[in-house]
């Protein structure tokens, strides 16, 4: 029986790939003994237990940014992570720790350094900070996108959840739409902003809502908690802030506008949905670098965030849905460049370091 220890959490990104290598060891090991780092402020402490794991929960310990009271704090804090963790792995006898990036996969590196195999995903195109400091300490690396800048980077691809790996979207359609209120016969959009919303893309969209049905198109859009818009109330127009059931979504698009994470680019890739993409206008561009080889593949557009508009529907958006055959033809090229394979590969990769 093998006892892991995997870490990560705060946002979907990373809890979402951790969940889904947390169920295929489950798959492949039913006996293992698998327990879940993460911290009371992130989605893990809710995603975390209703996927029936044990959750162990640290203080947050970001890196400070800037010289404050926080700084001055932050050694006494970390420290006090890192012992945590190391009682965690001394009184459950971890035999590996598998580490998703975010603020609790710091600690969890420095305390399994030197006694436990380390093992790494990176889900984006670059890294963040967790996994760059945890790479130096691990020859087993695994990055969803080819050239993420981390040593010993293996491509595995992308963790997706089972119930997104199992989608058939031939078979599935009909009772998908069914459930989402949809007509399987007419073509869906999708519009999905992150779960904090975009206010850009939200409300390009909606201020056509009309248009959309005059186009044969019916829309599903979930538009996040930060930056709703009003339901436009119009028939074939489906309004979410957030939709656990994802995966009907996801089975039913035929195109979709959406925010370039790297779980919502693997996802499309995987199941052939043509996008176009609308990066981030913050951060580091790792979403830009996310849709990158999607978009040159030829099964997505990328778009800065600054030109969506109503106007950018009006000459871009709609012309486009309105050329089937180009949306086939990216459909192919999109399908083309994904994999389902990601939660196998990281598991062959964490029974590598396990049995070094």
């Amino acid at each position: 029986m093998t006892r892991y220890l995997l870490a990560g959490g705060g946002t979907s990104g990373h809890v979402n790939p951790l969940l889904s290598v947390a169920h295929a060891i489950r798959t492949k090991e039913p006996d293992a003994r698998i327990v879940v780092v993460g911290t009371q402020e992130g989605l893990e402490a809710r995603l975390v237990p209703e996927a029936g794991f044990e959750l162990v929960t640290i203080p947050r310990v970001p890196f400070p940014r800037r010289p404050n009271a926080y700084a001055l704090a932050f050694p006494v804090r970390f420290a006090r992570a890192v012992r945590q963790l190391r009682r965690l792995l001394r009184d459950r006898q971890i035999d590996v720790v598998v580490g998703f990036g975010g603020y609790v996969s710091t600690p969890a590196y420095v305390a399994a350094r030197g006694r436990v195999p380390i093992v790494i995903h990176e889900a984006n195109a670059l890294p963040g900070l967790a996994n760059r400091l945890g790479a130096r300490w691990t020859p087993y690396v695994g990055v969803t996108f080819p050239g993420t800048p981390l040593p010993h980077a293996r491509l595995v691809g992308m963790p997706l959840r089972p119930q997104i790996e199992q989608i058939d979207r031939v078979r599935d359609r009909d009772a998908a739409a069914a459930a989402l209120g949809l007509d399987p016969s007419v073509p869906t959009l999708l519009v999905t902003t992150g779960s904090l919303g975009a206010l850009r893309v939200n409300e390009a969209i909606v201020a056509r809502a009309q248009e959309w049905a005059k186009r044969g198109w019916q829309v599903v859009h979930v538009g996040g908690s930060r930056n709703p818009v009003p339901d436009p109330g119009v028939p074939g127009y489906r309004m979410f802030r957030y939709l656990d059931r994802m995966d009907l979504a996801l089975t039913v698009a035929d195109f979709a506008v959406a925010r370039a994470g790297a779980a919502t680019v693997c996802e499309f890739a995987a199941l052939g949905i043509p996008a176009v993409f609308v990066p981030l206008p913050f951060g580091n561009g790792e979403q830009r670098r996310n849709a990158e080889p999607m978009a040159a593949a030829g099964g997505a557009i990328i778009v800065p965030d600054d030109e969506v508009s109503a106007h950018w529907v009006d000459t871009v958006l709609l012309p486009l849905l309105s050329d089937r055959e180009r949306i086939a033809a990216m459909a192919r090229a999109a399908g083309g460049s994904g994999s389902r394979q990601g939660s196998a590969n990281m598991v062959e990769l964490i029974a590598e370091a396990v049995a070094q």
